[in-house]
């Protein structure tokens, strides 16, 4: 009964957020055209079972694996210029230096490749991945017909992590 409800809820949750614009249609295919867009993270999806752990067991915990994010977080696409500010949770496989303060996924690359393509369902699928930093990124971008997005990022010395989100024309 209990899976039953659940199912039940996600079924709803999705078909409530399915029907949300977030940016209109004429708005969303000129900035998709152009490749010059801020994705701006709402939710993050954490992979690694410790972080998983952690937040289960936090007071007031519901046991979730979803985490939401403050605004600010995402990434601006323009045809010179990707610019990178998303949080991390996860282990990352070497110690790199830098600076401890500067966690998360934060960087500003001049040389990147994005492949564009369109799925089955007729949305768009953005490929980015950067050529200039120390650590590779992949970042698979879907963008959905209501201007909403799924971010997954990879990265040759982290593991990998998703975030729920929107597109914005670029500023």
């Amino acid at each position: 009964m209990k899976s039953l409800i659940l199912i039940f809820s996600l079924a709803l949750m999705t078909v409530s957020c399915g029907s949300q614009i977030y940016l209109e249609p004429t708005t969303l295919n000129s900035v998709v055209e152009k490749k010059e867009f801020d994705f701006n993270a709402t939710k993050a999806f954490p992979t690694n079972y410790d972080v998983i752990n952690v937040m289960n067991s936090m007071p007031g915990s519901t046991g979730t694996r979803i985490l939401n994010l403050d605004p600010g977080y995402g990434f601006n696409l323009k045809k010179d210029l990707f610019s990178v500010a998303l949080p991390y949770f996860g282990r990352a496989f070497s110690a790199t230096p830098g600076d401890a303060n500067n966690g998360g996924i934060r960087f500003e690359s001049k040389d990147f490749r994005i492949k564009q393509s369109t799925t089955k369902k007729g949305n768009t699928l953005f490929v980015i991945t950067t050529v200039d930093q120390r650590e590779s990124y992949v970042f698979n971008l879907e963008i959905f017909k209501n201007g909403s997005a799924f971010l997954s990022v990879s990265s040759n010395n982290r593991q990998p992590i998703s975030f729920d989100g929107n597109l914005s024309a670029a500023k």
